[in-house]
């Protein structure tokens, strides 16, 4: 099976939009994404400072690299990865009963409990699709408008 340019392209950016504006917008307030880490109890509160910098330096730069079509298929495996990554964390929390925003997109943290489970469906689906999107990328790295050599 061959893949589709096109559509790899769109995935491409698709996952750059989504990686350059959580990672901008967690860049800006770098105590949020610390914060959002501290949330899901799954690391030592110690990390936390250097992941909330961390996280979003990768997916600015992930994003940066997907938007430009360099390193696609490694920047494809990455980004999917790293949407396992917050499906494990966020299963995590609706496992062990907490409640909290995920901080995908800024903010994070404990909140109230209404909703949860419709929230945290919704959040695994969607980062599922990108993590799809990231596995096409790999799978098939040849796109449309890129600047790496196919």
């Amino acid at each position: 099976m061959k893949g589709n340019p096109a559509f790899g392209l769109v995935s491409r950016l698709v996952l750059a939009g989504v990686l350059l504006y959580a990672g901008g917008v967690k860049i800006m307030e770098p105590h949020g994404a610390r914060d959002a880490i501290l949330a899901y109890r799954v690391f030592p509160p110690s990390w936390a400072p250097v992941l909330g910098y961390a996280m979003p330096l990768l997916e600015i730069g992930l994003g940066l690299l997907l938007l430009v079509g360099l390193f696609t298929r490694l920047s494809g495996l990455v980004a999917a990865l790293l949407m396992l990554a917050f499906v494990a964390g966020i299963a995590s929390v609706w496992a062990r009963g907490y409640s909290i925003d995920c901080g995908c997109f800024g903010g994070g943290g404990d909140i109230s409990p209404q909703g949860r489970a419709v929230r945290y469906s919704l959040e695994i689906a969607r980062d599922l699709l990108f993590a799809g999107l990231g596995f096409w990328l790999f799978v098939w790295p040849r796109t449309l408008l890129s600047l790496e050599k196919n």
